[in-house]
């Protein structure tokens, strides 16, 4: 009897699907409205990160762990091949929002040292950003 049970909860989901992964938050930018940037933008797009860190891990309980950050890099997405701590980051964005988007977009790893000896992941956050040619710069997915 449990055999059979087994075999049928099994072959149910053959026959309905379900998606077992969790959704993110991931907002993939319109890639016509993405302004082109090369490594040159890296001191733009770390002046933006003033406003862009603090609004995007600011929020909530603890956001004063996030208050202070050093950045650990800040790359366009192309320039990140051949980096093993970086590249996979460049395939999560290329699987979420296509080739196009990625290749228009960059990689910014922040260290949070008020996260020291509390929180190994959180003292890590990872963030896609692109720039739009008519609001500048902003944050398309946060990893953590």
């Amino acid at each position: 009897m449990k055999r059979i049970i087994t075999i049928l909860t099994l072959a149910s989901f053959l026959v309905f699907p379900t998606q077992i992964s969790a959704k993110s938050d991931v907002d993939c930018p319109n890639v016509e409205h993405l302004e082109k940037t090369t490594v040159k933008d890296k001191d733009e797009l770390v002046e933006a990160l003033e406003k862009i860190v603090p609004s995007t891990y600011g929020k909530g309980d603890y956001g004063n762990y996030y208050s202070e950050w050093e950045v650990i890099t800040a790359a366009p997405f192309p320039n990140i091949v051949g980096n093993k701590k970086d590249e996979a980051y460049y395939g999560m964005a290329k699987n979420f929002c296509g080739e196009e988007v990625a290749n228009q977009s960059w990689l910014v790893r922040l260290h949070f040292p008020r996260w020291e000896g509390k929180s190994a992941s959180a003292s890590e956050g990872q963030i896609f950003l692109a720039k739009s040619q008519e609001d500048g710069w902003f944050v398309w997915f946060r990893y953590h």
